[in-house]
């Protein structure tokens, strides 16, 4: 219950914008070697919910090193995980025993974001963004992966299948961010004060709470995790810029998106009349009772209709 109102929090999307504004850093960085160290512990503390990894990779891209771990699972072109902003590996701890029946699993810590990976070079557009996830899969052996895509991670799973869709077998979007509809004025106001390291974690926790619509938040690894990462990370990379509805259209790749219908992320109704506009061949479904941390109430059915798309 808690992890998944955990993964809420990590939408500080205007965070980000407020601190690349403040800060002129060309790349995200810790913001200290303590801060760093009490990341670490987190997120290694939150790794041990997860299954044993079959692999644990860093793969060197032209934009820094991305932490990469390869989960063994069913036989088929594998599934790339992608999650939130300012979140990591640990968040897919409620999907992965559903997926691994499926296929095998890889899971990414997004480069320029709390997490293991390490960004060397500045991200400075939507093509950068798909550049080193590109090169990403690019060193994987398998010639077509499928690309799943949580809150921000779908924006960034859209994003590599509209500049770089070469290895991508599939995409599926767990109620995207700024994908098919922008961001709701509530999320935004509402996100600016904890924007600050000085704002007490009662702020984030409330935040994170009201974007769970309501769900308690209680002191678990994942969530210790995700809040070492933003007293401790400064992210620097371009805002995501919501993708044209000519872009979408152009769109080959076969796409499942999943909204969640009680989302406080954006008007879900109006993402998925958008989406059925610009993607007719894509599958939409809308789970009417789900919050935006849909990945946690939800694993099974997620898997379920995963497993309909991968066919």
């Amino acid at each position: 219950m808690v992890r998944r109102v955990i993964l809420s929090v990590v939408l500080l999307i205007a965070a980000g914008v407020v601190y690349a504004l403040r800060d002129p850093a060309p790349v995200g960085y810790f913001t200290s070697g303590k801060a760093h160290d009490r990341f670490t512990a987190a997120y290694r503390k939150a790794m041990a919910d997860l299954p044993s990894p079959e692999r644990t990779l860093d793969i060197r891209t032209g934009y820094g090193v991305v932490r990469v771990y390869r989960f063994a699972g069913g036989p088929g072109p594998p599934l790339l995980l992608l999650p939130g902003r300012a979140s990591a590996t640990p968040v897919w701890a409620d999907n992965l025993p559903t997926l691994l029946a499926l296929r095998s699993v890889y899971t990414v810590d997004l480069l320029g974001e709390p997490g293991l990976s390490v960004q060397q070079r500045p991200i400075e557009s939507d093509a950068d963004h798909a550049q080193w996830l590109h090169e990403v899969l690019r060193a994987l052996p398998e010639p077509q992966i499928h690309v799943v895509g949580l809150s921000f991670g779908g924006w960034t799973a859209t994003n590599l299948a509209i500049h770089r869709p070469e290895k991508i077998a599939g995409v599926v979007l767990l109620d995207p961010v700024l994908t098919f509809t922008g961001l709701s004025t509530g999320v935004i106001l509402r996100s600016i004060p904890v924007a600050f390291r000085w704002a007490p974690r009662s702020w984030r926790d409330s935040f994170a709470s009201w974007t769970a619509n309501g769900a308690p938040v209680a002191d678990v690894p994942v969530a210790e995790m995700i809040e070492a990462g933003l007293q401790a990370y400064t992210i620097k990379a371009s805002a995501p810029g919501r993708p044209s509805a000519d872009q979408l259209r152009k769109l080959s790749t076969p796409v499942l998106l999943i909204l969640a219908g009680r989302s406080r992320m954006h008007d879900a109704t109006e993402a998925a009349d958008n989406a059925r506009k610009s993607l007719p061949q894509a599958t939409v479904k809308t789970y009417s009772t789900a919050s935006h941390a849909l990945n946690g109430e939800y694993p099974t059915e997620i898997a379920a209709d995963i497993a309909d798309f991968l066919g």
